[in-house]
């Protein structure tokens, strides 16, 4: 009982102790986490430690507070730790390649676990691809039909060499669709698209935002798809600003919305009838879009969001004069030609919708 307690001590001293990494989970960057692999030394959150929990040929975990710690194993966690086995196993990841945080969905954490441990695809001895041959890729992946709304086996096809992505349907001999790296991303929506495995692709097209909604039965293939392109958005950026810093790069590779949720909007009079709409705020191209339906393709409108000194605002509540029957928190977006007025769900959507908007009017304009 002593040696259980005085364990327990040691290895809660040890997670906090400085220097060592061991405060955040060793996978995804969760603050204070409360278990341990005892095979590979290091101390994770309760949810990456139930990826683990499937790799027991390599990893073995524990509670910090719940299990018994014997004396070997706190040996072999006090000569390990965290930064020791970043050292080693995140020797050499790609910049490109995207790092999960606690907030991303199960499938790319999962993804970066094996990666990391399982086929040690970042120890030093790899030999690292250049981000133009990591950018090129093809194969099939399930995307959902515009018109049927069937989901639906395409081949595709990236080329960082090329600059481009395709995609090609059954009856089709040329591609369907030529899709400029310039302007193409890519974003995990499995909630949205009801799959573990749900990847949003844009891209921009005459002037409007393109939605393309895949996925694969694969969780490894479907991660390597979008580090594939983020591979060949990297080459693109690399190329195209040369003198541009990495920290500045990164953020630009690809992207996630900043907020999409329902919302009820009127029309240009502030008369019409509100209608429900889902809406996508995109803080690098600064639009807040809606559409009718989440999967849509297209949006039906977009506002761009500018800066404050160019006369954009939002403000909570309406704008004088408005009148609604609902009594629901309403937000209205000031802009230089007119006001939108949009009508949330509860307090809190509204403040996380403010919120997400003064952010974006307070970044600068980018070239």
């Amino acid at each position: 009982m002593m040696d259980r307690d005085r364990n327990k001590t040691l290895l809660l001293e040890l997670q906090r102790a400085a220097g060592t990494g061991n405060g955040r989970c060793a996978d995804c960057g969760e603050p204070d986490p409360e278990w341990a692999s005892y095979k590979l030394g290091i101390f994770i959150c309760l949810n990456c430690s139930g990826i683990h929990r499937n790799l027991s040929q390599i990893s073995r975990v524990k509670s910090l507070r719940l299990d018994f710690w014997e004396n070997d194993l706190m040996e072999f966690m006090k000569k390990h730790g965290n930064l020791c086995a970043k050292a080693k196993y995140e020797a050499k990841v790609p910049p490109y390649y995207y790092i999960p945080q606690s907030c991303d969905c199960l499938v790319l954490r999962e993804q970066w676990i094996r990666a990391k441990y399982e086929r040690e695809d970042f120890v030093a001895t790899r030999i690292c691809q250049d981000p133009c041959s990591a950018g090129s890729r093809e194969g099939f992946l399930w995307k959902r039909g515009r018109e049927s709304r069937q989901f639906q086996r395409r081949w595709f096809l990236l080329s960082a060499r090329e600059g481009v992505m395709k995609y090609y349907t059954k009856e089709s001999r040329g591609p369907k669709a030529i899709i400029s790296i310039e302007n193409l991303n890519a974003m995990f929506q499995t909630e949205k698209i009801q799959h573990a495995h749900g990847l949003q692709i844009t891209y921009n097209t005459d002037g409007q935002t393109r939605n393309l909604f895949v996925y694969h039965e694969s969780g490894k293939e479907i991660v390597d798809w979008f580090n594939a392109i983020r591979a060949a958005r990297y080459h693109y950026l690399r190329t195209t600003f040369p003198t541009l810093p990495e920290p500045e790069l990164i953020p630009r590779i690809t992207r996630n919305y900043v907020k999409e949720g329902y919302m009820e909007k009127t029309g240009p009079k502030q008369k019409e009838a509100f209608k429900v709409r889902w809406f996508c705020l995109d803080s690098q191209e600064r639009n807040l879009m809606y559409f009718k339906n989440p999967l849509d393709a297209f949006a039906q409108g977009q506002v761009f969001i500018g800066r404050r000194d160019e006369g954009y605002e939002v403000r909570a509540g309406l704008p004088q004069g408005v009148r609604v029957k609902k009594r629901k928190p309403a937000i209205t977006v000031v802009t230089p030609m007119r006001e939108f007025v949009f009508i949330c769900e509860n307090d809190r959507e509204q403040r996380e919708w403010i919120d997400a908007l003064n952010g974006v009017i307070a970044q600068p304009l980018t070239g």
